[in-house]
Formats: C-alpha cells, structure tokens, sequence
C-alpha cells in the first residue's frame, strides 16, 4: 500500500472516530421543544404565585411526562438514551420542587381571597379585551377597602413561622406586579379607562404593596429567622437533600458526603501543615497562612497578577498535552473588575465568558480593603485562575456553546463547578505549586470546598446556623471575617446558589477524578478524556461516565456509580 493510499485510509479513520464521538441524538427537537415550553408558559402566566400558574405547570409535567414515557427507550442509540434520561430526570426534578412551592403557596393563598373579582380583568388583558372601566374602577375601589380592613386584622394574626409570612408577601407582590402590567396596557391609550381607573388602581397599588411589607414581617417571633449574622436563607431539610442527590445522580445520603469532606479536609489539613513547615512556622498553619495573605499585590496591580497567573497555567497544561485550547478560547477571554455590591456577596473573583476581578475600590474601609487585598492574594489566586478560565469555566463555556449546545437545558454545577475543580485536584497531583507558600494557596481553596460541603449540609439538615458558618470558615479555614461572611450570606441568603451549589464543586471534583483514572485504566489518555467531556456538554457526571463507556441503560435507571472519594 503506497504512501497516499495509507494517508487517504488515516482521514477516513479519524473521520469515522470523529462521527462516532460526536453522533448526535434524534431527541434534540424533543429537549429543544421542553424548554421552548416552559418559556411560553413563564412568559405569558406572569403572576407567579397564582392558583392558576401552579396548575398549568402542573398540567404541563403531566403531559411531558406522558410524552416521556410513550418512547420506545430500547430502540434508542446510547446519546438518545442518556438524552431521554437526562429530560425524565428534569421534569421529574422540576415538578418535584413545584409541588413544594404549591404546596407552601396553598397555606397562604387566602392573603390574595381579595382579588378574585379582579383576576377576570388580568386574564382578558392577555387578548386585549376592552374592560368595562367604571365597573373595574369600582371593582378595585372595593378591593382597596377590604384591604384596609385585612391589614389590621392580619397584624393580629401572625403566621407560624417567617417562611410562610414570607410566602404569603411574594405571592401579593406577584400579584401587584401583574396587575401593574394589565392596567399599563390600557392607561393612556383607553381614555376611558384611564379616567374610570387611575385613582383606583394608583390607591390599590399603594396598599398592596404596604400589605406585602406587614405582611413579610408578621410571623411568630418564637420562629428564629436572624441568629444574629444578617444572614436569613431557606433550609431544605434532609428529604428535600436526599431528592435533590437522587436528581443530581449522587448515590450518597447528605451524612455520608459530610463524612467524606471531613476526610478530604483532614488531607488538606495535613499537607498544609507540611507546607508551614517549609517556610518554618511548624504545625502553626495559620500562621503560615498569614504570611501568604501578606503576599498580597500593590493597589491597581491584581489585574497584571491575573494576566501572569493565567500564562503560567496555560504554559504548564500544554507543555503536557492535556487538553486541546481553540486558539479562538485562548484569543477571546475577557477580564472586567467586579462592582462593589457584588463583592459584599461575593468576595473573591468569578468567571466565565470573562474573569471578574474582586479587589478594593475607593469607597471601602481601610479594614475592607485590607481582607480583600489579603483574600486576593497571587498564592490563594494560583488555584482560581485556571478555575474561572482556561481550562474551567471560560472553556466550559466556550466548548458548551458549540458542541450539542441543546444540553444546556441539563445544567448543573456537578458538572460546571466540578470540572473546574478536578482541574485544581490534577494540577496539584502534577506538581504545579512549586513554593510552599503557593502550595498554601492551593490548599486554602482546597480545604474551603470541603468546608462547603460541611457547612452548607448542616445548614440545610438544620445542624448548623449562618453565624456558625461564618466561624468555621473563620476559625477552621483561615478566611478573613467580611470574606467569610459574604461565603456564607452567597451561599444561604441570593438566588445565586441552590441548596446543593456549594457541595457540586468537590463532590463533581471527585467524580471527575474517578471517572478520569476509570478512562486512563481502559487505556486513554488524559487528552482524549478532557476534549471527550467538553464535547458532550453538561449532564450529571454518572450519566456522562455511561456514555464513555457505553454502559447498559434502561428507562427507569437510577444512581448507582459508587464513585471513589480516597484519593491523594
């Protein structure tokens, strides 16, 4: 066989590899079709918290689910079966924390029994119906007043605990947001309407609004809501863990993960121990951790820092040939300084299309600018970098937007946050950190992931308050005070992260480890592991390992992967 015949049957080899790797699934309309249902819906139901947006959502998961279950599932290649199974799983996940929230909603509806006679009004402003204006104006001026005489009486009645006083507030604000939309539409294009209406409308709105404040503040001071940190979030219990690991394929109760993050943070403990004695300060790790802080950079030179840290691991992965970076991904990054809102709630950077920078501004106070200079110092930042950008999140990204970009749908932070993590664990295992007092960065970022996992579970089992948070972070991690507890309130108090937010990143760490030493044991190499998971997209970890390996599935699987978590 000549040379050109050789290089001819080569292509087409690498031809045919690349079509298996990437073969597409016949289910993308299908998971395309979901999600373009849920925004229809979302769009065109805009109160919330109303009777009638539970149940079409409701109706919604029963239909999807009928139409889930009506596939034939055997005759599915394996990208189809992991896509059908990745769709029930979210429906399933979605419908399930509905009925939680419908189920809250229908112990506070009566708040709202005052607007039945006006919901007919919000429902026929959808098809632009011509409302009867004087009989509306009326209506509303009735409503106003019955109101007045509900405020006082609710203040005599306080709701058993702060979550229902709560509830019961979003679902009158829902309520006047959708009202406000209905009477927009028509004010100053009816004349009519705007004549009959305005005063009655402006009067209602003005008490809805005080009702939705009493409202929030009027539950049974006996219902603890502030331990005294600021911090007021929203414990799930351990039902609603266990559910939400079963749905995140995680094959373990909240107990055993916590009892896993206990043994990584003993690891982490006794490796920076040995770092602190490099640099002479014994088993007084704290101490050492002190002096890292202290390697913080001049005012106006962190986003240089970034720059430098970027390269260094950039250089460091392709001199070993770990994973393809486009030259497009590594030409694109963007890097913006980060508000100071943000940072109360966030006090170290983030990333993704873009790295965002946490670094004092002006206004702060001295002592503030001082714990985020020494949070953000280039040793603890050695082992985020590469986190937010290359090879975490910005190439995550970059790669999610092009390849099967349908499973964004699946997104979860098993996937996101571990992967960016594993990569923090292998960089180690590599030897990246040279200097002791880089090796404390490292470790720093390290032992406060397995804190989350702790502290984020015992908060939600009801085992741990916000301010008992704040002082483990403090006292076991080594963070400064106001970093701690912008952790904690990022972690409990915004929308930012749900319940198991915090425990994805070394808990889809460890299984982005196990599933990697799995692929190198059947013979691949870590390059063909790294590009292989970025093509697929996000999906739970255990799913992706069926797909690399082509395990057997069936319609109604279940976790089951034992990943391991003994790892150094």
């Amino acid at each position: 066989m000549n040379y050109k015949t050789l290089k001819s049957y080569y292509f087409l080899i690498i031809f045919l590899l690349s079509m298996v790797v990437t073969a597409q699934s016949n289910l993308i309309d299908l998971v395309n079709t979901f999600s373009a249902d849920k925004r229809a819906l979302n769009t065109f139901y805009n109160n919330k918290e109303s009777e009638e947006y539970y149940q079409r959502f409701t109706t919604l998961y029963k239909i999807w689910d009928e139409k889930i279950e009506a596939i034939d599932f055997e005759n599915l290649t394996q990208q189809e079966k992991v896509d059908y199974l990745l769709l029930k799983n979210l429906i399933a996940k979605e419908s399930y924390f509905l009925n939680i929230d419908y189920k809250a909603f229908k112990e506070v509806a009566y708040v709202a029994d005052f607007t039945k006679e006006i919901y007919p009004f919000l429902i026929e402003r959808r098809r632009g119906k011509k409302p009867k204006a004087q009989a509306l104006g009326t209506i509303l001026h009735k409503a106003s007043k019955t109101l007045e005489k509900q405020i006082k009486e609710s203040n005599e009645k306080p709701f058993e605990n702060w979550l229902m006083a709560e509830k019961a507030s979003k679902v009158i604000k829902s309520f006047n947001k959708a009202l406000k939309e209905a009477y927009s539409f028509y004010y100053g294009y009816d004349p009519d309407f705007t004549w009959w209406v305005e005063k009655p409308y402006e009067n209602l709105s003005s008490k809805l609004k005080e009702y939705a404040d009493s409202l929030k503040d009027n539950y049974s001071k006996s219902s603890i809501k502030d331990d005294g940190s600021g911090i007021v979030g929203r414990p799930i219990g351990r039902e609603a863990l266990i559910e939400s690991l079963n749905f995140e394929y995680i094959p373990y109760t909240p107990e055993d993960m916590i009892k896993t993050a206990k043994k990584q943070f003993d690891w982490c403990k006794e490796e920076m121990i040995k770092a602190s004695k490099e640099l002479g300060y014994g088993t007084n790790w704290k101490a050492a951790l002190e002096h890292v802080k202290d390697t913080y950079v001049p005012v106006g030179e962190q986003p240089q820092v970034i720059t430098d840290l970027y390269n260094q691991s950039v250089d460091f992965i392709e001199e070993r040939d770990l994973i393809t970076f486009p030259e497009m991904a590594k030409e694109t990054w963007g890097m913006i300084m980060m508000t100071p809102e943000r940072q109360k709630v966030n006090p170290f950077f983030t990333g993704g299309w873009e790295i965002s920078i946490s670094y004092p501004t002006q206004d702060m106070s001295e002592d503030d600018k001082m714990m985020s200079m020494r949070g953000n110092n280039p040793n603890f930042s050695r082992a985020t970098v590469q986190h937010e950008l290359l090879p975490g999140h910005n190439l995550q990204f970059f790669m999610n937007a092009r390849n099967k970009s349908y499973r964004k749908t699946f997104d979860t932070p098993f996937w996101m946050e571990g992967w960016a993590l594993y990569w923090e664990i292998n960089l180690w295992n590599k030897e990246f950190p040279k200097t002791p007092e880089q090796k404390l960065g490292m470790l720093f970022w390290r032992i406060h992931r397995c804190a989350r996992i702790v502290f984020s579970l015992k908060y939600h089992l009801g085992e741990m308050t916000p301010q008992e948070c704040i002082d483990m972070l403090v006292d076991e991690v080594g963070h400064e005070y106001a970093n701690a507890e912008a952790e904690v309130r990022r972690s409990f108090a915004t929308s930012y992260t749900p319940p198991l937010y915090q425990m994805a990143y070394m808990t889809g760490g460890l299984q982005f480890y196990a599933l990697r030493n799995e692929m190198l044991a059947k013979g691949w190499t870590e390059k063909q592991f790294h590009d292989r998971v970025l093509k697929e997209n996000m999906m739970p970890i255990e799913l992706l390992r069926s797909l690399l390996q082509d395990l057997p599935l069936n319609k109604n699987y279940k976790t089951n992967w034992k990943f391991s978590t003994e790892f150094k």
